[in-house]
């Protein structure tokens, strides 16, 4: 996922929620999500909070998908359904399993990647705008 492509799911997000009702529950399933392709990967905005800024997103990428070091604006949630994500850290390497759940907060260098055979399919949350920055 390259920054640019995070600059324009927020934006479309920020679209998207301003269309979005609250009054009522938003459900999406793997199957049947509308999927927005691009050469990286796939999305598939979920929620977006047109108050808050907050964001909560389906991405699915390739095996071997390498995801440009980065930070963002809010704090991030990543619940992995497919596959396996792996979490650099200064400290090592850390593999986050389908079924498996990341806290990564604000600011904080991300450095991920898709280390499965398969591809990667992970829900994405941020409490607030998910605005990124590359790595300096």
């Amino acid at each position: 996922m390259k920054l640019t492509r995070c600059t324009l799911l927020c934006t479309a997000a920020l679209a998207l929620a301003i269309a979005q009702s609250a009054s009522g529950p938003l459900i999406s399933n793997l199957a049947t999500a509308k999927w927005d392709h691009d050469k990286d990967g796939d999305s598939v905005v979920l929620h977006a909070d047109e108050k808050t800024g907050a964001l909560d997103l389906l991405v699915r990428f390739p095996a071997g998908h390498v995801i440009a070091p980065h930070s963002h604006d809010s704090n991030e949630r990543i619940i992995v359904v497919e596959g396996d994500l792996v979490l650099r850290e200064d400290t090592g390497e850390k593999v986050i399993h389908a079924g498996g759940y990341a806290w990564l907060p604000a600011k904080q260098v991300q450095r991920l990647s898709c280390s499965s055979a398969g591809r990667c399919t992970f829900y994405l949350s941020w409490d607030g705008s998910p605005k990124s920055h590359p790595a300096q």
